[in-house]
Order: C-alpha cells, then sequence, then structure tokens
C-alpha cells in the first residue's frame, strides 16, 4: 500500500506534537544509554576515548564544579534521585542516603546526570544492563551515578577510581541495579561492571576489564565481561564475592569457567544489535554474526579511530544495511519531461520515512501496511537527553588534552560543543533542565525544536541538518589547534585565570554559534511545514 505524502505528514506532526507522552509506551525505552570505549593505541592521534548517550528522561543541565579543599573533619552527602532535577538547586525528590567523610581536596569536575569528566582527565561513561532484581539492595548507600562524582573528585586515572568505586561499595554499600561504567585517563580505559549483592546486604559484587591499547569495546545495557583472569591484574579486576554471590544466588553451579556475564546478565548473549554494529563496523574481517553465542569483548579496529568516526556511530541508524528501519516505507513519485508531461513513475523511500518514528507512529503505519517498520534500537535514538565523547590526550595540558564533544537531544542531529578539563564555566542556559516542560532558558530546547521538526520530513531535511552538523565539526577541527597552543603557552606562564578565561570563551562562543544555526532551521522547516502542504 502506498502512502500520500501529505497524510503521513499530517500523522508525523501530530506524533511530533506529542513524542513525549508516546516514547514512554516504547517498549525498548529501557534500552537506554551507549559507549563506546578507543584505546590510545586505536585511535589516530593517540587520544584515549570513551563515551554516553544518557537516552531517557534524564536531566539536562550541567555544570562545571570547582575544585575545594575541605577540613579533616568534613562529612560529604550522599543523594538518591538527583537524575531528575530541573536546574542545580532543585531538591525536590531528592533525599539524603548517608553522608561520608569528605576529601581534603577535591577535584573540579563536569556535573552532568552522570558525572562525566574531572580536571585531570579521568571520565567515564555510563549503561544501565539492570541484571537480576534478587541482588538488588534498596538500602546500599551508593546510586551509580554517586559513585562516579565521588571517584571524579577524589582521583586522577582510572585504577585509582576502581579500586576507590570497588572500596565504597564495601563499606557503604551499593543500591543500584546492574550499572557499567566506561572509565578512562589519558593512558588507558576500562569497563567495570557492577552489581548488588542482595537485599539489605552491604556490599556489592564488580568485576573491572580493560580495553586493550590497540582495541575498541563497546557497551550497550548488556553485561559484556566473561572470564576474569586475575593472574593479569593490568587488564582484570574484581570484587573478592563474585564467585561466591553467584553461587549463592543460584546464578552459577560451581563448575566450569565462570563468566561474568553468563552469571549477572540475566541474558542468553552479551551482545544484541548495537554491540553487534559497533564491533562489526569496525572489525568487518572478523566476519562476526547476530547469530554467535559471543562476540569478542573488543576488537582491534581494521582503520584507527578518528573523532569524526566516532561522532558517525553516535549517529547510527543502520541506514542502508538489513536492519534501516526507513527501507519499507515507500510511495509513488511521478516522473515528468522538461514540458511537466507524466512519463512515468518511480517507488521511492518516502521523505517521510525517519529511523526515529514514535511507537504510535509505528503502529499506525504497521496497521495499514503489514511489517512496514520492524522496530530496531539504533544508537542514535530520539529519547536521549544528552551524549559526549570524551578525548584525552597526555601529550597537552589537562586543561585543554581533556575535551568533552557535549551533544543535547538526539545525537543523530545535533552539534557537538566542546568543553574542556579547564573549563570553569558554562553557559547560563546549560544549567536548566528542559526535560520537565518546554522552557526557552534550557539550552536542550535550541535544538530539540528544529530537530523534531525535521523528522516531519527526514528525507527532506537531512541533508540540511547533517551539513550543519559536520560543519560545527570541521569548524572545530580547523580552530583548535590554534586554541590549544594558546593555552599550552599560558600553562608555561601558569597563568591559569587567562587558560580557563579563554577555554569559557571558546566553548560559550561555539555553543551560541550551533544554537543561532539551529534556531534558523528551525525556522527554515517551519517554513517548510507550517502550511500544512
Amino acid at each position: 500500500m502506498h502512502l500520500k505524502w501529505t497524510f503521513l505528514s499530517a500523522l508525523l506532526l501530530a506524533s511530533l506534537l506529542t513524542y513525549s507522552q508516546s516514547t514512554e509506551k516504547d517498549p525498548w525505552f529501557g534500552e537506554s544509554c551507549t559507549s563506546i570505549m578507543v584505546g590510545k593505541q586505536a585511535s589516530t592521534d593517540g587520544s584515549v576515548m570513551t563515551s554516553h548517550t544518557c537516552d531517557g528522561n534524564y536531566r539536562t543541565w550541567l555544570r562545571m564544579e570547582p575544585a575545594a579543599d575541605h577540613a579533616d573533619t568534613a562529612m560529604v552527602n550522599i543523594y538518591k534521585g538527583t537524575l531528575k532535577t530541573e536546574n542545580p538547586w532543585d531538591m525536590r525528590n531528592v533525599t539524603l542516603a548517608g553522608r561520608i567523610p569528605q576529601a581534603k581536596h577535591t577535584y573540579a569536575y563536569l556535573n552532568t546526570a552522570y558525572p562525566s569528566m574531572n580536571e585531570k582527565q579521568l571520565a567515564m561513561g555510563e549503561t544501565t544492563f539492570t541484571g537480576p532484581d534478587t541482588l538488588v539492595n534498596n538500602n546500599g548507600m551508593f546510586l551509580i551515578e554517586e559513585l562516579q562524582r565521588i571517584a571524579l573528585q577524589r582521583c586522577d586515572n582510572a585504577r585509582d577510581a576502581i579500586r576507590l568505586i570497588g572500596s565504597l561499595i564495601k563499606e557503604y554499600g551499593y543500591g543500584d541495579y546492574g550499572e557499567c561504567i566506561t572509565i578512562a585517563d589519558k593512558k588507558e580505559v576500562w569497563h567495570m561492571e557492577i552489581l548488588g549483592e542482595g537485599p539489605n546486604r552491604i556490599g556489592g559484587v564488580w568485576a573491572a576489564q580493560r580495553i586493550p591499547d590497540d582495541h575498541v569495546g563497546v557497551s550497550a545495557n548488556i553485561s559484556r565481561i566473561g572470564e576474569i583472569d586475575r593472574s593479569k591484574p593490568n587488564f582484570f579486576m574484581a570484587s573478592d564475592n563474585v564467585e561466591e554471590v553467584a553461587k549463592e544466588f543460584g546464578l552459577w553451579d560451581g563448575t566450569g569457567t565462570f563468566k561474568f556475564w553468563k552469571a549477572y546478565a540475566g541474558r542468553e548473549k552479551p551482545f544484541m544489535i548495537r554491540e553487534f554494529f559497533v564491533l562489526s563496523t569496525l572489525a568487518p574481517s572478523l566476519m562476526l554474526s547476530m547469530d554467535m553465542e559471543e562476540l569478542p569483548f573488543s576488537v582491534k579496529p581494521e582503520q584507527k579511530i578518528t573523532l569524526a568516526k566516532m561522532t558517525e556511530l553516535y549517529r547510527a541508524t543502520y541506514e542502508g544495511t538489513p536492519w534501516d528501519m526507513t527501507q519499507n516505507v515507500k510511495m509513488v513519485r511521478k516522473k515528468f519531461d522538461e514540458n511537466r508531461k507524466e512519463i512515468g513513475q518511480d517507488t521511492i523511500i518516502s521523505p517521510v520515512a525517519n529511523p526515529w518514528l514514535t511507537t504510535d507512529m509505528r503502529n499506525t503505519l504497521n496497521f495499514m501496511t503489514d511489517n512496514a517498520i520492524e522496530f530496531q534500537r539504533t544508537v542514535s535514538v530520539a529519547w536521549c537527553s544528552y551524549s559526549f565523547i570524551m578525548q584525552l590526550r597526555d601529550w597537552l595540558p589537562n586543561e585543554v588534552g581533556g575535551v568533552c564533544w557535549f551533544s543535547f537531544d538526539n545525537p543523530g542531529q545535533s552539534p557537538r560543543v566542546p568543553i574542556f578539563c579547564g573549563t570553569t564555566q558554562l553557559p547560563v542556559s546549560y544549567e536548566n533542565c528542559g526535560q520537565k516542560r518546554y522552557r526557552e532558558d534550557a539550552a536542550i530546547w535550541a535544538y530539540r525544536k528544529a530537530n523534531k521538526l525535521a523528522t516531519v520530513s527526514w528525507g527532506k531535511t537531512k541533508e540540511t541538518v547533517l551539513g550543519n552538523v559536520l560543519a560545527f565539526e570541521s569548524k572545530a577541527k580547523d580552530e583548535l589547534p590554534s586554541l590549544e597552543l594558546k593555552i599550552k603557552n599560558l600553562n608555561k606562564e601558569n597563568n591559569n585565570k587567562e587558560v580557563s578565561k579563554h577555554l569559557n570563551h571558546y566553548t560559550a562562543s561555539f555553543s551560541g554559534a550551533t544554537m543561532q544555526r539551529w534556531l534558523e532551521m528551525e525556522q527554515q522547516f517551519w517554513g517548510m511545514f507550517g502550511k500544512g502542504f
């Protein structure tokens, strides 16, 4: 059945306007977050990378928290409920879980929903893999976001962060579901998975595996760690109780090789479409298959990874593959000669087809045409709150060596703004969350309006949107070398005030330029679609 463009446009605009309601019904909505990790020998320039998509209805405000010195007797509050707040001062539904002794000195860090980077080029991504409900201890003090915060405030390298997190879990208890944090510094990147160890039991179970320096790894809401080889401490770390807890709760019978994911994933395989897509794309000669029982934990990419390749992976919707959700949404286009006389017709992918249709829209199309769309969990999703790619570079001063390529809203449509380890202040609109309501003073809405309008007829807007995304990537690539040189020289002079001034100004200016461009696109798209043609 061929669908008329005007009818679908009306349907799509209606689904756009009810987007926030319909996505909550999506059975895959809980498949939230993707983290890709790159070892320093796997990148073109020697960068270590970690990354994160915060997929779901999480807070979108962020700010840089300053370094601080504390009294020997100081205590620090540990909270639950910070992921849904509207600004840094919003304490509605936030509860105090407990208090622990404060460190004498805490580092400055980037305060995102899941805290992500500190001034020493330590960075973290996050994905949830849930695990068995029987292991959850709601009375544990620490949720994953607070473990990340404390580690970023106190550590300057990945291994120390893992050890600190393990000790905090053991002493105060882990109160979250199964979580993975991908922890990187300017030398290496680790994949750490954490669970509780049962109701009302202070502690937790965890394992960490290092991505080889010439490899790339991925975490996408499924436990990935297999056999733990404790004889190789440079590549594996784990809590002492990993096997014991698995046996106690009937997750492992105590025979054969113990594999962490087999005990704790709660799944038949340690991968699905996103893990397969990333690993098979980067190492095609391995001939990986979705039918395999297990994929490699990491792969050596056949071409070294650039920042541009990372941003491309985070825009992935499987276009041109068997998992392309737009391939069956078609229409008839008439063909005309130079005198506007009809001479035939073609069947083409409809301009209104896009990979981010709401559940209601997909169900409507599948009702009208059987199997028009088979839903796939793409890397880029419309329900993303924010995402980032962290580049950590040991040949540059920390202030400019660590850069967070930050993006609001859908990573398949939005530009990335550089935030540096030495940035001390972000634009004011970054401190307001745009998830609870529409508010023009929240940075996310500067991008979200144009992005959502673009999906009304993605076939007609895609070139414009992606052209602007790539233009800003090119702008940053051209401009950063001179900025880095400036910061290196100021750093030699110990001119910290000027370092912060330059980095703050660059981030604010770059952010402002992207917001202006997305406003212009919003106006352009309203002009295209506002009349309802």
